[in-house]
Order: structure tokens, then C-alpha cells, then sequence
């Protein structure tokens, strides 16, 4: 779930919010923000302002 969770933050231009990341993937709001969660402390995605977020470039 967390590399469906990064290729559509990849694949999107703009930061997403969480709910659109779930809309996109057809799962819960909530189950999505889990991952966020995780992603931020592995330092995968960030957040370049509140409530969205977007990948790190390698």
C-alpha cells in the first residue's frame, strides 16, 4: 500500500491531499493518513504546506 501511496504522489504534479490520495487509490481517508504517516518518518514524502504532500526527490 505504501508504494501505491507514493506512485500516485509521483505521478502527480501538484501535492495532494490526503483525501485525494485515497479518492485516487479507492480506500479510507483515514487508512491513507496511516500511511503518511510512515512515509514522513521513513522521510519518503514531505509536506510543503499543511495537510499536502509530495515526494522526495531523489
Amino acid at each position: 500500500m505504501k508504494e501505491k501511496v507514493i506512485e500516485v504522489l509521483k505521478s502527480s504534479s501538484n501535492p495532494l491531499k490526503s483525501a485525494d490520495i485515497a479518492k485516487k487509490l479507492g480506500v479510507a481517508t483515514s487508512d491513507v493518513t496511516k500511511i503518511i504517516k510512515e512515509l514522513k518518518k521513513e522521510n519518503l514524502i514531505y509536506s510543503p504546506k499543511r495537510c499536502f504532500y509530495a515526494c522526495v526527490q531523489d
